[in-house]
C-alpha cells in the first residue's frame, strides 16, 4: 500500500522494500549500468509503490549547484524571447537543469545585475542577452561563473558567444523583395545608427541588398521605432499620410510586421499583390497570420542547442579553453506576403 502522503520516503526504505542496498536503489535511479533487469523491475514497482521522489534540491545542494540556469533577456513582452525561452528549458530539462527568466529592460545596470547575481552563485550558468552594456566594462568583469552571450553587439572574447547572422538574414530578406520587382522597400523598425546593434546588423543587409541589386534608396523609406505591434501599425500610417510611395515592407521583425500588415489592411491594400511584407524572426505566430507572413527564420533549434552544449560544458567541466563566438546562419522563409520567385 502506498505510503501516506504526509510520509517522507527515503531511500533506505525503497531498498528495504526491494530487498536490495541503497547503492542499487542508487545505481537504478540514475541510470548506472549495473542492475540487472529483475532486481531493476523490483526496485522500480517498490518506488511507485512507495511513492518516493528523488530530491533533487538535496542532490544539487551535496553536488555544490543549484540546479537553476538564469536566462536574462531585454523583455517578455516580445514573442521571440518567451520561446526561446521555452527551448531553452527543453533542452536545459534532459541535463537536469531548470531556467529561470529575468526581465533587463534592456537597461545596463539591469544586465550588469544579472551577471552579478551569477557571481553569487544564484545560478549554475547564465546566459545574458547583452543590449546596453559597454563591451568594454563587460570585458572587465571579474567573474569565473559559466556564462554565455546572446545578442549582436561585437562582444568581449573573454565570453562564449552566440548570434544569429543579421546581416545576411536581413540581405537575404530585401534581395527576395528586389528579386520579384519591389523597388521602393520599406524599412520598418528599430534605430540603425549607432553602434553594431541588431537594428544596424538588419539595415547594414537592407542597404547590402540594394546595392547588389543596383537600386537607390529613399532615406524617407526609412522609418525608425520601438518594436511593437503599434509602432508596425504607425509607421505604415506614417508613410501612408505623408503620401511617400512603396511596394514593399521589410519589418525588423515579425511583431513590426505583424502590425504593418494590420494598417495595410485598414488602408484597403492587398498584400502582396499591392504591397509586399517580410519579417525577421520567425515567431511561431508567423504561419498562422492571414496571409502569412514571409520571413527570416535565425536558426532557432541550432541557436538553442549551441547555447546549451556551451553552457552544460561550463557548467560540468570549467573553462572549456578558448571562448567561442558563433554565428547561426539565417534562412529566408517564404509565405504568402511575398511573391514567389518565378
Amino acid at each position: 500500500m502506498r505510503q501516506k502522503a504526509s510520509t517522507v520516503v527515503t531511500m533506505a526504505d525503497v531498498a528495504r522494500s526491494a530487498g536490495v542496498s541503497t547503492m542499487t536503489v542508487s545505481n537504478v535511479i540514475n541510470g548506472r549500468p549495473r542492475v540487472g533487469a529483475e532486481t531493476k523491475e523490483r526496485v522500480l514497482a517498490a518506488i511507485g509503490e512507495l511513492g518516493y521522489q528523488v530530491n533533487l534540491a538535496a542532490r544539487h545542494l551535496r553536488a555544490g549547484r543549484t540546479g537553476v540556469v538564469g536566462l536574462a533577456v531585454p523583455e517578455l513582452e516580445n514573442p521571440y524571447f518567451a520561446q526561446l525561452a521555452g527551448r531553452l528549458a527543453d533542452r536545459f530539462e534532459a541535463h537536469d537543469l531548470r531556467v529561470v527568466v529575468e526581465r533587463t529592460g534592456a537597461s545596463r545596470e539591469r544586465e550588469m545585475e544579472a551577471v552579478a547575481f551569477s557571481r553569487l552563485r544564484m545560478y549554475d550558468g547564465l546566459i545574458l542577452s547583452v543590449v546596453d552594456i559597454d563591451p568594454a566594462e563587460l570585458g572587465q568583469l571579474r567573474t569565473d561563473a559559466p556564462v554565455v552571450l546572446i545578442g549582436e553587439r561585437a562582444l568581449p572574447s573573454r565570453f562564449d558567444h552566440v548570434m544569429m547572422d543579421n546581416v545576411d538574414g536581413a540581405r537575404q530578406a530585401t534581395a527576395h523583395l528586389l528579386a520579384t520587382g519591389a523597388r521602393r522597400v520599406a524599412m520598418l523598425g528599430g534605430e540603425p545608427d549607432g553602434a553594431a546593434n541588431m537594428p544596424a546588423l538588419r539595415a547594414e543587409g537592407y542597404a547590402l541588398a540594394h546595392a547588389e541589386a543596383a537600386v537607390p534608396v529613399d532615406p524617407r523609406l526609412n522609418i525608425r521605432s520601438s518594436f511593437r505591434l503599434q509602432d508596425g501599425y504607425e509607421g505604415i500610417r506614417a508613410l501612408l499620410d505623408r503620401g511617400i510611395g512603396f511596394d514593399a515592407v521589410f519589418a525588423l521583425n515579425d511583431v513590426v510586421a505583424m502590425g504593418a500588415l494590420r494598417a495595410l489592411a485598414d488602408a484597403g491594400l492587398r498584400v502582396p499583390a499591392d504591397v509586399q511584407v517580410i519579417g525577421f524572426d520567425d515567431i511561431d505566430e508567423a504561419a498562422y497570420l492571414v496571409p502569412a507572413l514571409s520571413t527570416v527564420s535565425p536558426g532557432h533549434a541550432e541557436m538553442a542547442d549551441r547555447i546549451t552544449a556551451l553552457l552544460t560544458a561550463q557548467i560540468t567541466d570549467g573553462p572549456t579553453g578558448e571562448p567561442q563566438e558563433i554565428v547561426v546562419p539565417a534562412r529566408l522563409v517564404h509565405r504568402a506576403t511575398t511573391t514567389p520567385l518565378s
